[in-house]
């Protein structure tokens, strides 16, 4: 399984990746473990916002490119009112993905 997130940086702003891992990942983009983003190592990672799974690590990547390329404003949208099919529904099958809230409380 893989997930696609978004992290929000001390600085309020948002980072977007993906991983097979959630608790590494944020530790190595806290700076706890190597390998973290240079992005969040230098702007200090919180805690992820949102986490979407999906199957496979191509439909992963296409979710990261997408939420990539909204503005900050969607982003923050997406994150609230979880509107993925509106948001982006004309560029990747929504149905292939769902949102992780009970990952996030563990986290």
């Amino acid at each position: 399984m893989y997930y696609t997130y978004i992290l929000r940086c001390k600085d309020k702003t948002l980072y977007t990746g993906i991983t097979t891992d959630l608790e590494r990942r944020l530790a190595e983009h806290k700076g706890e473990s190597l390998g973290g983003a240079k992005y969040t190592r230098g702007r200090g990672a919180v805690m992820f916002e949102a986490v979407w799974s999906s199957a496979d690590r191509v439909l992963a990547s296409k979710l990261e490119f997408q939420i990539k390329k909204l503005p900050k404003a969607m982003k923050e949208e997406l994150i609230t009112k979880n509107n993925l099919k509106e948001l982006l529904g004309e560029k990747v099958d929504t149905k292939k993905y769902r949102r992780q809230r009970k990952l996030l409380e563990k986290l």
